[in-house]
């Protein structure tokens, strides 16, 4: 009621296409914008070991990428410090973990309006607040740092496509951590079958190939990927 917080969103839809481990993402005109490097599964299963890539069809046929930034951390630094000056830690602490709830519920809420209006492939969707929470709908907005794309740094590329900083002010720090903190990003895949998944532990050989595809050195995708990574 007293509008301590700000909400701000910033998203894009983009022509984009799986190029082996890679996800290429195009312009409006079909050139090259930037490209996610995705890492494969290597554990022994009985189903497919997957990679994000897999949600994306190859080059040469028509799909979509969408990907995303929302926050509710504006103001809250304001609000805490104001707390803490009165000597109220406790209200300091609950504000900041009650933004990042917010974030969280406007990551979701935006999600079904992409599906729903924005992107329209769910546009059909009619689920109840139980089938929401259960992630019943179709598609997934899986973010750089966690299972399926272990590798935080993504996020520099996916914040400079959607040209975050400038037009909602979140920012990345050097260990890509988003500020302010209760903030949330990553993708948006449409595929029927999507679903999350984790990497879990990966060979010599595949961080090697993935140095190679991000050019850079051995050393500097070990070092994001090293929980990743078999003993």
């Amino acid at each position: 009621d007293e509008n301590w917080l700000e909400a701000r969103a910033r998203f894009g839809i983009f022509p984009a296409n799986q190029a082996g481990d890679d996800i290429v993402v195009f312009d409006s005109e079909g050139e090259e914008l930037t490209r996610f490097e995705t890492l494969r599964q290597q554990n022994i299963k009985r189903s497919a070991n997957l990679a994000l890539s897999d949600y994306l069809a190859p080059v040469g046929q028509e799909d979509h990428l969408g990907g995303f930034c929302v926050s509710v951390g504006f103001g809250v630094k304001e609000r805490a410090e104001a707390f803490v000056q009165e000597q109220d830690d406790y209200s300091a602490i609950m504000l900041k973990a009650l933004a990042d709830r917010l974030a969280e519920a406007f990551a979701e809420h935006l999600h079904e309006r992409i599906r729903k209006e924005f992107w329209g492939y769910g546009i059909a969707e009619n689920l109840d607040n139980e089938s929401l929470i259960s992630e019943e709908y179709q598609g997934i907005r899986p973010a750089p740092g966690y299972p399926a794309c272990p590798d935080h740094s993504q996020k520099e590329k996916l914040f400079q496509l959607l040209d975050v900083q400038n037009e909602i002010g979140v920012e990345l720090t050097e260990s890509m951590a988003m500020m302010p903190a209760a903030s949330v990003s990553g993708f948006y895949f449409a595929h029927p079958e999507a679903k999350y998944f984790g990497i879990g532990k990966i060979t010599v050989e595949q961080l090697e190939d993935y140095a190679g595809r991000r050019e850079w050195s051995v050393e500097k995708a070990r070092k994001w990927l090293v929980s990743n990574l078999e003993e």
